[in-house]
């Protein structure tokens, strides 16, 4: 069985009910992740579209899993998986919503802005990576390192530019989150990257489990970038992305009372719970006009929305809600998306608040968020 079809039944299903979600939370094994986290039937954790949600945040799930008894040592591997989310989030915040364009180097060698019909219809000839694609569109879930792979197919070994195949992953996926994708696929491209990543067959087959042959991605590192485009990635398509939004419900707001403006962005049940509130979900047709989702990601969205007491969906303009006069309070928390909305901004829940602004690299990041954790630790064990 190769890997990306047990890591499908895996997630075949993303239970929306609280308890479900963390029970997954404690399932975590940081060790055997931090061991396979690259192999297709590795120890992943599913987490993702729970966190690009909000339902949960990073945070949560490090001040459990050191409940669980856990100590740095095995769950540094992971955090710094979590911190990378966090990374390019701050990167969107910094860049004034430039996550449409090249971030620090003009993508080299690109021939088209399209997809090639092989990948988008998952026939390209690479066994493991067409069923990945597959996965993909029933689930709405792909294993990291595959999504590195098809970035790289199709951006360099394809020489595709990022943009358009960057909204189409996305489109697909439960944890859409631009940040993450845009950033991820401008890695691999070289767009925001000192070089390309590059994968081969022997690379696929090392952490897919499988030992295919003959492909068109069966040459050295060293040989691949030398090639032409292979003809199966030729033929190029437009995807067909559109969201078709939820009927709102009937919302009545009482102006009496605050109101907590939840968005596709954060879904929090634990967000402001004691507070007496009208709670609505916005849904602008705007932002999915720029950022399409499937109806999977839709239903998802809905389902987590429905296990939040007393929350009504609207689907329409912020304005179409609150016009420009609305009396009562309104309460929302901070997000790129959201800088046209009025009222009191909460600040989300950060693995690392402290550490703000644009870092260069990853690592510069995570250089300063190493001295940030290992204070919170020793404040932990040193009460």
């Amino acid at each position: 069985m190769s890997g990306t079809i047990a890591q499908a039944r895996y997630t075949e299903s993303f239970p929306v009910n609280r308890p479900s979600i963390l029970s997954r939370i404690d399932a975590i094994d940081p060790i055997a992740y931090s061991l396979t986290r690259n192999v297709g039937d590795g120890a992943v954790t599913a987490l993702s579209p729970y966190i690009s949600r909000g339902v949960i945040s990073t945070k949560i799930i490090l001040e459990r899993l050191l409940e669980n008894g856990f100590n740095a040592r095995e769950l540094t591997p992971y955090i710094q998986q979590m911190a990378w989310r966090e990374y390019f989030q701050r990167v969107w915040q910094n860049t004034e919503g430039n996550l449409l364009g090249d971030l620090k180097n003009p993508q080299m060698e690109v021939e088209h802005s399209s997809m090639p019909e092989a990948v988008l219809n998952g026939r390209m000839g690479i066994r493991s990576v067409d069923e990945m694609i597959e996965t993909l569109r029933r689930t709405g879930y792909i294993h990291n390192h595959y999504r590195m792979y098809l970035a790289s197919i199709v951006c360099n070994v394809g020489r595709a530019h990022w943009l358009l195949p960057a909204r189409w992953m996305y489109y697909h996926l439960l944890d859409a989150d631009w940040a993450s994708n845009a950033c991820s696929w401008q890695w691999v491209a070289g767009a925001f990257s000192s070089k390309k990543y590059w994968v081969n067959q022997e690379n696929i087959n090392r952490y897919s489990r499988t030992n295919q042959a003959l492909t068109f991605l069966d040459f050295s590192y060293k040989e691949l970038p030398e090639k032409a485009v292979p003809e199966i990635l030729k033929t190029a398509e437009m995807p067909k992305l559109h969201s078709l939004l939820p009927e709102s419900d009937v919302v009545e707001l009482d102006p009496e009372l605050p109101t907590l403006v939840y968005t596709f962005h954060n879904l929090d049940p634990l967000w402001r719970a004691s507070m007496q509130a009208n709670r609505v979900l916005i849904l602008e047709p705007s932002f999915f006009l720029q950022f399409p989702v499937s109806p999977n990601t839709l239903n998802f969205v809905s389902a987590l929305a429905r296990e939040i007491d007393g929350l009504c969906i609207f689907s329409g303009e912020w304005n179409d809600l609150f016009g420009s006069a609305y009396p009562g309070e309104i309460y929302f928390k901070e997000h790129p998306t959201n800088d046209h909305f009025s009222g009191v901004q909460d600040e989300r829940d950060w693995l690392f608040p402290e550490v703000t602004g644009f870092h260069p690299s990853f690592f510069s990041y995570w250089k300063k968020c190493e001295k940030v954790l290992a204070k919170l630790l020793l404040d932990r064990n040193h009460p």
